[in-house]
């Protein structure tokens, strides 16, 4: 018969000190360290609340566990010599997991701040973590390590075992989080450095993500001992796959890290692509959405503002030049016309002072004289109806108050060859 684990022995030994009069000392250790650990977090906790950022929120999750270890450390050290001390033995794998599960939890959070799933998931770490210790505690782990040891499989040359598989999962897994915690990390350090280009700093954001999950899946697998030559049939299918049946994604995809690094399209610029236009609030690795001043949305492939031509209005400076049309009789004062009209558009808030308003007669015309009033703004992001619309009532009123008249189109029509009215029989 082999001989027993360390961690069965520690059950036994756990289970023979309950005959011992001792045994309460441990209890009262092991409250004591909880009841301190627990004072400690809170008040940690209550420390951290004004602080910013993740490592904060990790520190204050992680400070239960952590403190709790500490403690449950220290009182073995101090009573191991008086006492027996195998319950506070036990207590520490058990702080450890969960230490190991809040923290796992965590960074997943923060590498995916909207998933609704994380809840469910939390329950399935947890359950995965403490079935494991289950089994490592009561030595059943070797035997269920030997079982999955012999299903085996081939892929190539190699032969894989499915104790080896669940390892790589769970060590792929791991490195994974780990690298999106440390992409979350670095999103926040970018994202602060104003003085850097927004664009590039979501292309900086972007590479880490994606280098750092490639270099964590290569490094994990390794470590696990499986040779990444025996994935190559695998990823040449799906390379092949890529190439064929995915084009337009991995076409959206470099057209996405194309627009944001030569800067031709940049979040906050008003573009127009085809009949959508609006402000360029989100680019993504496959889209860029346009937000219309109305609040309509536009989403718009990558590959199509590349394709296309796109009318970027802010593309040097964020000056727009806008025009409004009116026509007034020809017995008008074109002077005293010109000076309204100037004047109206000098008073909206939105309109630069330079370069200044400026009238321009376009056209005589049939029933009118055509005058086109020109203003600049440097916010198109607010919206261009808005600030028209206010200077035409600007007009209309200063037109009234002045006597200055928008004529109706006006028509004579001639009719030949009348015939004479009947007249009347006597």
């Amino acid at each position: 018969m082999s001989e027993k684990s360390q961690a069965l022995r520690l059950i036994n030994d756990l289970l023979a000190d309950f005959r011992d009069p001792d045994f309460v000392w441990q209890v009262v250790a092991l409250l004591a360290c909880i009841g301190l650990t627990a004072l400690i977090a809170a008040w940690w906790r209550r420390r951290r609340t004004e602080g910013e950022g993740r490592l904060s929120d990790a520190s204050s999750r992680l400070a239960f566990p952590l403190i709790g270890m500490v403690l449950t450390g220290i009182a073995i050290a101090t009573l191991g010599s008086l006492i027996h001390v195998n319950l506070l033995k036990l207590a520490m794998p058990l702080l450890g997991s969960m230490a190991l599960v809040r923290g796992v939890i965590f960074v997943l959070r923060q590498a995916f701040p909207r998933a609704t799933w994380l809840t469910t998931w939390e329950r399935i770490i947890a359950a995965i973590v403490w079935s494991w210790l289950a089994l490592y505690i009561t030595d059943l782990a070797p035997y269920v390590i030997d079982a999955m040891e012999s299903v085996q499989f081939h892929v190539g040359k190699q032969r894989i075992d499915l104790w080896t598989i669940l390892r790589a999962i769970a060590t792929v897994f791991l490195t994974v989080v780990f690298a999106l915690w440390i992409a979350g990390v670095i999103e926040a350090r970018l994202m602060g450095v104003h003085s850097l280009d927004a664009n590039l700093r979501i292309v900086g954001v972007r590479v880490a993500k994606a280098g750092l999950t490639v270099i964590a899946i290569v490094t994990s697998l390794g470590l696990v001992g499986i040779d990444m030559t025996a994935l190559s049939v695998f990823t040449g299918a799906l390379g092949v796959g890529l190439g064929f049946g995915l084009q337009k994604i991995a076409s959206n995809y470099v057209s996405g890290f194309i627009i944001l690094l030569d800067r031709s399209i940049r979040i906050g610029n008003v573009v127009q692509v085809g009949a959508d236009a609006g402000e360029v609030t989100q680019i993504t690795t496959r889209y860029t959405v346009l937000k219309n001043p109305s609040g309509s949305e536009f989403i718009v492939p990558n590959e199509t503002l590349i394709s296309s031509t796109v009318q970027n209005q802010t593309y040097s400076n964020a000056q727009l030049r806008l025009t409004t049309s009116i026509g007034v009789a020809y017995d008008t004062d074109i002077d005293l016309t010109s000076r309204l009209m100037t004047e109206a558009a000098a008073a909206q808030e939105r309109v630069l002072a330079e370069p200044p308003p400026k009238v321009f007669l376009t056209r005589f015309a049939d029933s009118s004289i055509n005058l086109e009033l020109g203003f600049w703004i440097d916010d198109p992001e607010k919206g261009k109806g808005n600030v028209i619309s206010d200077i035409n009532f600007a007009l209309w009123r200063a037109f009234k108050a002045n006597g200055i008249v928008i004529p109706s189109p006006q028509r004579e029509v001639l009719i030949l060859n009348e015939a004479p009215a009947p007249t009347a029989s006597a």
